[in-house]
């Protein structure tokens, strides 16, 4: 896999740093609540840094899953959200809902899940992302928490995948446009 990888972005060190720095925060903003501080970790890419982040937070905290989709195995988002692993509960209204996601690319998926997540009674909703890449956004759309900005860049490592490949990587790196057919 190495050999795919054109130079590393962000260091195992570097996301470590990330993590301390955002769930810091998180617990600040989280003090005056009463209510239940719920991660929803989005699979599969958001995986490892949920994992890396949680271990950091200190108040409290459930941890639950989605699975969505709008890229399939295409390197550019379709656009159209599915959900394929949706939270069941029942008590959306005493709940703080996290949204912890890999990367803000277009901005579409995180926007619809928080909207989604609402409409359902949620008590607050709220996103966290490991990455953001402003030039790619198709929709005005910022994450509460963000870990840093990268440029316009496939990327993979650190739970991002490329055709479910790489995700394993302890860093993110630049996927060779060799590999997936870029420029």
């Amino acid at each position: 896999m190495l050999h795919d990888i054109d130079s590393i972005l962000i260091t195992e060190e570097e996301i470590k740093d990330i993590c301390d720095r955002l769930a810091s925060k998180i617990d600040e903003d989280y003090t005056d609540t009463d209510k239940k501080l719920i991660l929803v970790c989005i699979l599969k890419g958001s995986l490892m840094f949920c994992a890396e982040l949680m271990k950091r937070i200190k108040r409290p905290l459930e941890v639950e899953f989605m699975k969505v989709s709008s890229y399939g195995s295409r390197t550019d988002s379709s656009g159209v959200i599915n959900i394929h692993l949706d939270i069941k509960r029942d008590d959306f209204e005493d709940l703080d809902f996290l949204i912890i996601e890999d990367i803000v690319d277009s901005g579409r998926t995180l926007s619809h899940l928080v909207k989604y997540l609402k409409e359902r009674g949620a008590n607050s909703v709220r996103t966290c992302a490991l990455l953001d890449k402003p030039e790619r956004r198709a929709v005005d759309y910022k994450a509460d928490y963000v870990g840093t900005v990268i440029p316009d860049k496939f990327v993979v490592g650190f739970g991002l995948d490329y055709s479910e490949k790489y995700r394993n990587l302890p860093f993110v790196g630049v996927l060779k446009p060799s590999v997936w057919g870029g420029e």
